[in-house]
């Protein structure tokens, strides 16, 4: 039963945030809203309990931040911490050239990785036909 309910919240989602993406200006908006929302709701429990005082509140946010990894990665994000243990540019820095030979590399890889699959799906269909 509970498999059912998240397959179809997962389905819905994908519906959705399909439409949405066509309309990226409605999507921001949808999105800021809710997002505002949660953190007024958060913020609203938390204050029904008198011990969450501000520097309470730092060091259980702090702590949980930290052992789950999301400390660095939502302060400064991954793209930076990877690209500097790469030893890159900021992206800022980078010069138009470069920016496009990666995303011309990121193609030839995408064509790469549909073509792998077309031999695949051949193959599949080779072997189903030699079973039968």
């Amino acid at each position: 039963m509970l498999r059912k309910i998240i397959h179809f919240f997962d389905r819905l989602e994908d519906k959705v945030r399909g439409r949405l993406s066509h309309h990226p200006i409605l999507y921001t908006i949808i999105g800021a809203v809710a997002i505002v929302l949660f953190w007024r709701g958060v913020w609203m429990v938390a204050d029904m309990f008198d011990f969450l005082t501000g520097w309470v509140s730092i060091a259980i946010s702090v702590f949980v931040l930290l052992i789950t990894g999301l400390f660095v990665s939502f302060f400064i994000g991954d793209r930076i911490v990877l690209s500097g243990l790469k030893g890159e540019k900021k992206l800022v820095e980078k010069a138009e050239s470069e920016i496009e030979t990666e995303e011309d590399v990121l193609d030839e890889l995408h064509d790469d990785v549909e073509r792998i699959e077309k031999e695949v799906h051949a193959l599949r269909k080779k072997a189903k036909k030699r079973k039968k």
